[in-house]
């Protein structure tokens, strides 16, 4: 429909001509009644115009007129919401199957990973016929995720998750935007999305270098920062068991419950206190500052998982020995210790 219009972008998404369709729509019925009002007062003025012999005619109240131009307009603004809010509620859906991405935006640049720990800046490589679901954050200011093939727009906003979901439909690359002013930099902060055949995703996938799975990742960030300790399913637990929790409703010390989803996770490892778990204590201690958003990418992609994995290390070895307290008290000091220092070359921020 839009392949003569230059005005529109080309439509590569499954939710593409449903957005130009509602669009369109807007479009004509603002066209319609511009034109509409404009024949009309071009009519009145010619019909009720002062002409020797006769004034100008004042003609007041029609219960019939107030009708019309009150069920008409409510009817037409009752439509366009309806047809906007089906919209909506698909795109903020994402599909169960959908193919999970995180990204992180920064002056001024696009930072993406996928789940098997490929790694991309300024790019983003998806498979065509797939839907992909990317979980988006921002380590500044407020940024703005905008693929205009795709017709999708999402606010990344600082400590806090937003989700944005599309299905590419035809192999290419295409423009990615940031539509949020973000900086001096802002006109620079540009990339591509690759949307690829599935074989050719495949082929792409196998031949990155990543570094093990986000979640085999987060494996060891949670071992390393004595998370294990606490938050085990025996008898000596002084923290809530993770397994299987993603997704599901926690109930907290002031009664309320909450779904443990990702920004919760984000907000339990950074400000514990915030919400803290019935029957537990607030003991434990913050990590803010201490890890990257990197880092609390692969910790909650570990927690997410772990109930898939029935209790098994994501990377196929025996589960370490629980590190004891006093170890886990040594390494907390020990990281803020390293957070004070200067960074040094090739240090990971």
């Amino acid at each position: 429909m839009q392949s003569n219009l230059p005005l529109f972008p080309q439509q590569a998404s499954t939710v593409a001509a449903q957005v130009d369709w509602l669009y369109l729509f807007l479009v004509a019925i603002t066209a319609f009644f511009s034109l509409l009002v404009a024949a009309l007062i071009l009519f009145f003025i010619v019909k009720y115009r002062k002409t020797p012999g006769r004034e100008a005619e004042q003609i007041h109240g029609s219960t019939l007129l107030e009708i019309v131009w009150t069920v008409i307009p409510l009817g037409l603004s009752m439509a366009i919401f309806v047809w906007a809010a089906i919209i909506y509620f698909h795109l903020q859906r994402p599909p169960a199957n959908a193919l999970e991405v995180y990204g992180v935006a920064k002056q001024w640049m696009w930072k993406f990973e996928q789940s098997g720990g490929q790694r991309e800046i300024n790019a983003l490589h998806v498979p065509v016929g797939r839907p992909v679901k990317i979980t988006l954050i921002s380590q500044d200011v407020i940024h703005s995720f905008f693929v205009p093939a795709f017709r999708v727009k999402q606010d990344v906003l600082p400590n806090r998750y937003t989700i944005v979901w599309f299905q590419a439909t035809e192999p290419g690359a295409y423009h990615l935007f940031c539509t949020q002013y973000c900086g001096t930099k802002h006109s620079a902060m540009i990339g591509e999305v690759v949307a690829m055949k599935p074989e050719d995703f495949e082929a792409w996938l196998t031949s990155g270098k990543a570094e093990g799975s986000l979640a085999a990742q987060g494996e060891k960030e949670f071992q390393q920062l004595g998370c294990v300790t606490c938050h085990r399913a025996d008898s000596g637990a002084r923290g809530p068991n993770l397994m299987g929790l993603y997704g599901r409703p926690v109930r907290l010390t002031d009664g309320r419950t909450v779904v443990a989803d990702d920004n919760y996770i984000r907000e339990s490892i950074l400000v514990p206190n915030a919400k803290v778990v019935s029957g537990f204590q607030p003991i434990m201690p913050t990590f803010q500052g201490m890890i990257s958003e990197e880092e609390l990418i692969q910790l909650t992609d570990y927690i997410k998982h772990m109930g898939e994995q029935q209790g098994e290390p994501l990377n196929n070895r025996s589960t370490p020995t629980q590190i004891r307290d006093s170890e886990v008290t040594h390494i907390q000091e020990r990281m803020k210790q390293e957070s004070k220092e200067p960074q040094k070359p090739g240090k990971k921020k």
